[in-house]
């Protein structure tokens, strides 16, 4: 039902009737058949993809219509232009008798029959339908980003995750499309769920090729790219990893372009299945935009559709299957099979792939107006050949037949002279076969035809009216001749250019030889650039990443025939016998398997919960139960009193004792630690590994060294001791604030109350994606760091592995980069413009005085991704440092209740995670300033290297600033605030992101303890006081 999967025996009839091997149908190119007697019969789930097609394309009858090869009458010139008034008048007759079953059919197909309903009541005389994707009013993100003054160090970063890399149309048109995209400058990192033969010519002419299996798509980490590309529903699996954080944000484009998934709908509502419609709606949702490249697709999908559909036509399929169809037959015997002569003139009359109600009557009105005027100049005409007219619509069910031989009779025209054959038929034998081809069709659509397409890929002249789309690319006279429907007899004109004396004229020839040359790239252009265009619409580029090049830079595009041509048999490789092949292994088909019995366990354990409704307990019921408790009550009573008045023996003293330590190292077994923390036990370091996201878990170390630090309560590791930072920290609770925090919040949790959590004297930290970007620490690595930290007597010194320039690309840089410079490409232009700002205000400096902090260039390494290890009190002068300067920051961009845009991102993710890269930096400007001698140390070797000496730091650094004793009274000063209720702003940040503590709490606390230590000492006071006046007086046993 779709251009790229047809079903695999839809074809079994036809083909039979034909006798021969070469025949292929061309029912892949339309979505909707036809059939005035539809069935509803129920398809099992173990039906094969061949009988589920056939039910959702009701053919009721294979049998195939022949013409019999008798001439006219002596006037026989006159009498073909009589007969191409009445058969065109047919033809669009036949079509409005024919088509309130049709569109009944069509929209049920659709896969929802009310909005199929509501469309066609919709409809009026003369107009069409068209579809219109939400995403064209939309204007293009990079446009906007060549708009804005930023420096680019790498190029934009693409995954291509190849689910279909055979030798088809689909691969054939995104290769050709991704060589494109590297010419613009895009970087490409092609992954393929399977390993074939193309896989050289990807590799030659892309990229590298990585192929995956299911379970490696987790190891992969997709934040590093600016958007992912899926060719295929064979890629799903894909989609899962991409589902999860910290990848939801990724940008995705879902190239769909098979309809199995489409095929199958239909039979999910009717079985009651919605878990598996749900399911992929889900996947649906997921993806930025569903590409499809045909216009019936959102149709076809419309139970999917989220807003997200949109359409790039343009696909080589039609001349791909024109070709190996060409190739494996022979036009001399289709026609002596098919019953036709050498000499028969055979005009074949196609219509539009869609029929809907009244849509008809235009042409037919047209048609009749033009009628006295046909025949009247019919009339003056010679003898001339034999003209036979074959009209393709609907299905081969005889209805369609009969109904138009009877017009026919009606109408005094012989009944060989007029033949009807179904869409569901080998439509490219009766293309190949045909002398000339008549698009009769009286609607506008919004792709070009596709049975156009295909004639003029076979060589043959054709005929249409001028519409937009057809005008677009045929220019007239030259390809094909277009008339307007308006003016008939530019029709009449059309057909006397074409034929002379009973023959193709030589004018004919030269437009069907022009026809196929544009016919072969006809579309590729504009389908390359509509790919582009796309990528200019969805994407949004990161602050370092560089504007890929214009549409405008690429030469001539044409379809890359020459790469595939040496890989494909046409004995064997046929586009219709692939698609066939590869139907049943759909991914399609194996998620059913799986979900499917989860389903039918689902609806038998509701069903047994139905019957079970008639023996729920009645009120009498739990009366008598109640009763029963009562009386085993009242015995287990007794027999404790009894028990108490008999004398018992408690056993000697060692069999007590052994008792009671046996109860308690019980009761300590409940509470037991988990390993990884008794393994932590006594060792001087702890890093933690801050993670958003279950996308992230395949990234996280496990050992003694590590400890995760999750940012989400329900995103943490199951069997682990990992920390819940929201637990600790109530702000991360908030989605905006744990966005634009993120690895900074979990470090706020952390140093909240850190006894309670750290008990050792080193601590370090490490983002999930360093593991990730393969910069995290080797063996060698972390034993190095651990036998330093325990020989290391002072705790002025950090440690860190990643560093700013660690991919390459901005040392790479032909700028000169320095700190301050790196950090604008990385935080969208306006790094120093955002920290002078937020220093100046963290320590109320006036204008003139200078706020930012000096970095020198003297070539040394700068930490990234939060991944370094420093003593734990320096941890703790660092939060209270970078609390206060994040307090700033936030309040920069506050207006009262209200958050303004972020300025310190370009793309989506950047927005998202505002202040993340500039706080990422932060710790270098704190080491640098306060002194703190700062080592890389080599993830891999585990060698030492000091960086920017503090020796040579001396005149640079801004010790007043950064001093302990300074940072210690702002903090207080802010905790009195806060404890006072004097909020500078309604969100204040500062008070939400630690510990609020200053003297006057510690006084406090000091005399609401001393208060009830007092009030206990007066309690009891008066207790003695009590006993010494009233006498202690005993209970009795009994009382």
């Amino acid at each position: 039902m779709g251009q790229n999967s047809p079903g695999p025996h839809d074809g079994d009839d036809s083909n039979a009737n034909s006798g021969g091997t070469g025949s292929y149908s061309i029912r892949d190119r339309f979505r909707f058949k036809r059939n005035p007697k539809p069935t509803s019969k129920h398809v099992p789930k173990a039906a094969s993809a061949s009988s589920l097609s056939d039910r959702r394309r009701s053919h009721v009858h294979g049998g195939r219509s022949v013409v019999s090869r008798k001439l006219f009458s002596s006037r026989g010139t006159s009498l073909f232009y009589l007969c191409l008034l009445i058969v065109v008048f047919a033809f669009a007759l036949v079509s409005v008798v024919l088509q309130s079953s049709i569109a009944s059919m069509v929209f049920r197909q659709g896969g929802n029959e009310g909005i199929g309903r509501t469309v066609r009541e919709g409809l009026k005389f003369g107009s069409s339908l068209k579809f219109v994707s939400s995403r064209m009013e939309r204007g293009f993100e990079i446009d906007r980003a060549r708009k804005r003054p930023l420096v680019g160090v790498r190029s934009p970063r693409l995954a291509i995750i190849l689910g279909n890399m055979k030798n088809d149309p689909s691969s054939l048109m995104l290769l050709t499309v991704m060589k494109n995209l590297r010419g613009l400058g895009y970087m490409l990192q092609i992954y393929a769920t399977e390993d074939i033969k193309t896989r050289p010519i990807w590799e030659k002419f892309v990229g590298q090729v990585s192929v995956l299996s299911p379970e490696n798509y987790g190891h992969i980490d997709w934040s590093i790219f600016d958007g992912v590309v899926i060719n295929s529903l064979e890629a799903h699996d894909a989609i899962s990893s991409l589902m999860q954080e910290p990848f939801c944000s990724v940008q995705l484009i879902w190239i769909v372009q098979e309809d199995t998934l489409a095929n199958r709908l239909s039979l999910y509502e009717e079985m009651g299945w919605e878990h598996l419609v749900a399911y992929w709606k889900k996947a649906f949702t997921r993806a930025d935009v569903v590409v499809f490249p045909d216009f019936s697709f959102p149709m076809l999908y419309s139970v999917l559709d989220t807003g997200n559909f949109f359409v790039i036509p343009g696909s080589p399929v039609d001349v791909w299957a024109a070709e190996r169809y060409q190739k494996a037959n022979s036009k001399s015997q289709l026609r002596m099979k098919y019953g036709f002569g050498e000499d028969d003139m055979l005009v074949l009359v196609v219509g539009s792939s869609f029929f809907y109600n009244e849509l008809s009557w235009d042409y037919a009105v047209a048609m009749h107006n033009l009628g006295p005027l046909l025949t009247n100049y019919a009339r003056e005409g010679d003898v001339g050949p034999s003209f036979k007219f074959l009209f393709v619509c609907g299905n081969s069910s005889s209805a369609y037949n009969d109904a138009l031989q009877d017009i026919a009779g009606h109408l005094g025209l012989h009944r060989d002279s007029v033949g009807h054959y179904g869409l569901d038929g080998d439509v490219d034998g009766m293309l190949l076969i045909a002398d000339i081809v008549l698009y009769g069709s009286s609607q506008e659509e919004q792709g070009f035809p596709s049975l156009l397409t295909r004639a003029m890929a076979f060589g043959i002249p054709v005929i249409a009216p001028d519409y937009p789309i057809i005008r677009k690319y045929v220019v007239d006279g030259e390809h094909g001749i277009l008339f307007s429907k308006d003016k008939p007899d530019e029709l009449m004109k059309a057909f006397l250019l074409l034929t002379s004396n009973g023959k193709l004229s030589t004018y004919a020839r030269t437009i069907s030889s022009s026809g196929k040359l544009l016919a072969k790239n006809m579309q590729a252009s504009e389908c390359i650039a509509g790919y582009m265009k796309l990528l200019y619409d969805v994407l949004t580029l990161p602050s370092d990443s560089i504007v890929p090049g214009l549409i405008s830079q690429l030469e001539q595009i044409d379809w890359e025939w020459d790469l595939f041509s040496e890989e494909i048999d046409p004995s064997n490789m046929t586009y219709l016998n692939l698609m066939n092949a590869t139907r049943n292994t759909s991914v399609v088909y194996d998620i059913e398997e799986h979900m499917i019995p989860l389903l039918d366990l689902r609806t038998t354990f509701q069903n047994e919960s139905e019957m079970m409704v008639d023996d729920i307990p009645t009120e009498l019921d739990w009366d008598g139960l109640q009763e029963i408790d009562i009386l085993e009550e009242v015995e287990r009573i007794e027999l404790e009193e009894i028990e108490g008045r008999t004398d018992k023996s408690y056993g000697v003293w060692e069999e007590l004792y052994r008792d009671a330590k046996r109860a308690e190292k019980l009761k300590s077994e409940a509470n037991e630690r988990d390993e990884g923390e008794l393994e932590r036990t006594g060792q001087p370091l702890c890093i933690y590994e801050v993670y958003n996201g279950a996308g992230a878990w395949p990234f996280l170390h496990h050992g003694s060294l590590y400890r995760g630090l999750s940012l989400s309560t329900k995103s943490r590791r199951l069997r682990s001791d990992d920390v819940d930072a929201v637990g600790r920290l109530s702000i991360l609770n908030e989605t905006y604030y744990r966005d634009i925090l993120l690895e900074t919040g979990g470090m706020f949790s952390i140093a909240n109350r850190v006894d309670n959590v750290h008990k050792r004297p080193w601590i370090g930290f490490q983002s999930w994606r360093a593991a990730a970007r393969k910069v995290s620490l080797s063996s060698k690595a972390e034993r190095v760091l651990e036998g330093t930290v325990q020989q290391k007597h002072r705790g002025d010194v950090i440690y860190f592995w990643a560093r700013v320039d660690m991919d390459g690309e901005l040392a790479g840089s032909e700028h000169a980069l320095t700190f301050w410079s790196m950090c604008d490409i990385l935080n969208a232009g306006n790094c120093r413009t955002a920290f002078q700002d937020t220093f100046r205000q963290m320590y109320a400096l006036p204008s003139y005085v200078e706020a930012l902090p000096p970095m020198p260039e003297d070539g040394g390494h700068w930490s990234s991704l939060h991944s370094w290890v420093m003593s734990t009190p320096s941890f703790l002068e660092f939060m209270m440092f970078s609390r206060m300067f994040t307090d700033s920051l936030d309040s920069l961009h506050m207006n009262a209740s209200a958050t303004t845009e972020c300025m310190l991102g370009s793309s989506v993710s950047e927005k998202r995670h505002c202040y993340c890269r500039l706080l990422e930096l932060l710790v270098n400007v704190w080491a640098y300033h306060s002194a703190r001698t700062m080592v890389y140390i080599d993830p891999n070797s585990g060698s030492l290297e000091e960086q920017h000496p503090v020796e040579q730091r001396k005149g640079f650094m801004w010790t007043k600033y950064f001093n302990a004793t300074l940072l210690k009274s702002i903090d207080e000063d802010l905790a009195e605030a806060a404890d006072d209720g004097d909020h500078p702003y309604e969100r204040w940040l500062w008070p939400r992101t630690g510990e609020v503590h200053w003297q006057g709490i510690y006084e406090r606390e000091r005399e609401e303890r001393y208060r009830t230590k007092m009030d206990k000492k007066r309690k009891q006071k008066e207790r003695i006081f009590q006993r010494i006046k009233e006498g202690y007086v005993q209970k009795t046993l009994a009382g």
